[in-house]
């Protein structure tokens, strides 16, 4: 299809709504979005900081006066990485659960009703909550050499990323969970009844050694296990840990009795996230 402009006779093509580069400028924005959002929230960054560092400094100073280890491994560095999964845990699950305020103030409308496909609308917010809530938990990065992690440029890339996949699965969920609740104030207890179970049963908190069979099988099946585990691997690798302390702090996660490989479980972590993201754009309709 061609137009012909009346100021030249030149026959020029119209604007051409769809094919992957809008699909992604269109992402793009929605991500752009949540970043503003994002750094106009001030008040949201420094409530979301500090519940992990009141679990991190308070009660694991606290819990390190009780807690033997079995080496000279303090137990705030054994919290560590759970209180980082704790920093985007919350702020990732309610970015998603905005989407119940877009949809209640008219704005979700208006992005579905645009000539995009709802994969870029939701990637677009997964992408976001996702990047805001690992960029919130760098101030918690400065803090690693007071609770004895080393500051190793490869160390912080792995945890970085890692956490990165932790957000966007949380996000996702958070998606997923808006598509079906239409007010917020459902949506915020809801998402409370999800995520705090999935705190507590990742080992974040406590090791995962010796646990009774009913809650280590729980473990296993939550997905957040999947990211916390590999961090705290990687926490361990970069320092000096007997190898019975690192057994009874971070053992490894089991099927069956198979030993299921590190690379595996970042598999594990990154399939459920696109296993929900795309359970979230099936359940949105763009009659919503």
């Amino acid at each position: 299809m061609t137009v012909t402009t009346a100021t030249t006779g030149t026959l020029t093509r119209p604007p051409v709504v769809g094919g992957f580069t809008h699909e992604v400028r269109a992402a793009a924005m929605v991500w752009r979005r949540e970043m503003i959002r994002f750094g106009r929230d001030r008040a949201r960054m420094f409530a979301m900081l500090l519940q992990p560092l009141l679990f991190l400094f308070v009660l694991g100073t606290g819990l390190a006066s009780i807690i033997d280890t079995g080496s000279d491994v303090d137990f705030t560095t054994f919290l560590f990485p759970g209180v980082l999964a704790m920093s985007v845990l919350f702020s990732a699950a309610f970015a998603g659960v905005s989407l119940v305020w877009d949809r209640e103030f008219g704005f979700l409308r208006e992005m579905l009703v645009a000539p995009v496909g709802k994969f870029a609308i939701i990637a677009g917010k997964c992408l976001g909550g996702a990047t805001a809530a690992t960029a919130q938990s760098l101030v918690l990065f400065a803090l690693a050499g007071l609770v004895g992690v080393p500051y190793h440029p490869v160390l912080l890339l792995e945890l970085l990323g890692l956490l990165f996949i932790g957000a966007f699965m949380l996000t996702a969920m958070g998606v997923l969970l808006s598509a079906r609740i239409k007010q917020i104030q459902a949506a915020m207890p809801t998402s409370q009844l999800i995520i705090m179970p999935m705190m507590f049963l990742s080992g974040a908190l406590f090791p995962m050694a010796n646990l009774p069979e009913w809650l280590a099988v729980l473990t296993r099946l939550n997905p957040l296990t999947y990211v916390v585990q590999p961090m705290r691997y990687a926490i361990f690798q970069h320092m000096d840990i007997p190898a019975s302390a690192w057994a009874a702090l971070d053992p490894t996660i089991t099927w069956f009795g198979w030993t299921v490989p590190v690379g595996l479980q970042i598999l594990v972590a990154v399939g459920f996230a696109t296993m929900v993201l795309a359970a979230s754009m099936l359940a949105f309709d763009r009659t919503d």
